[in-house]
């Protein structure tokens, strides 16, 4: 399978996307049987460690006090429940890597000259690969807000 690009797109249409890789189908079924919009924060069990939901409830914050990171055992679907905030996505050939890979924590730091940065909102997520560093969590527009997110870490 080559490398897959990022995706953004609406909650409705995930399961376009059910071929990406074969646990797609099961993070689907999740989202299908649980309302993202009731589950308390904490980290949700799918299929062990192979496929696991963390719902997240968090303050946005300024695109300084924001970091770039990746990971490599897993990709990332980030779907906003509630609220928005600005992403940042820059390919992984284009970065400086500031802290090593953290096996244990599965990710690396990273700095970028320059990314792509645009606003998911409630209802839409984009899905990361290991190629693609991202910075979540930052305010649209400067102006901090309360989210509500379920990254669905999905093992390669």
């Amino acid at each position: 399978m080559g490398e897959i690009e990022l995706i953004i797109d609406t909650v409705a249409n995930l399961g376009q996307y059910a071929g990406v890789h074969p646990r797609f189908k099961q993070a689907i079924e999740f989202l299908n049987t649980h309302d993202v919009k009731q589950l308390e924060p904490g980290k949700y069990e799918i299929d062990g460690s192979h496929l696991f939901a963390l719902v997240q409830h968090y303050e946005t914050k300024q695109k300084e006090q924001s970091i770039w990171e990746a990971h490599r055992k897993y990709f990332d679907i980030q779907i906003v429940a509630e609220g928005e905030e600005t992403l940042g996505h820059s390919p992984i050939g284009l970065t400086e890597v500031t802290t090593a890979y953290k096996e244990e924590s599965d990710y690396a730091l990273f700095s970028a000259d320059s990314g792509n940065f645009f606003t998911l909102k409630e209802g839409h997520f984009a899905f990361f690969a290991p190629q693609d560093v991202h910075m979540p969590c930052v305010a649209v527009d400067g102006k901090p807000g309360p989210v509500k997110k379920i990254v669905i870490k999905v093992e390669i």
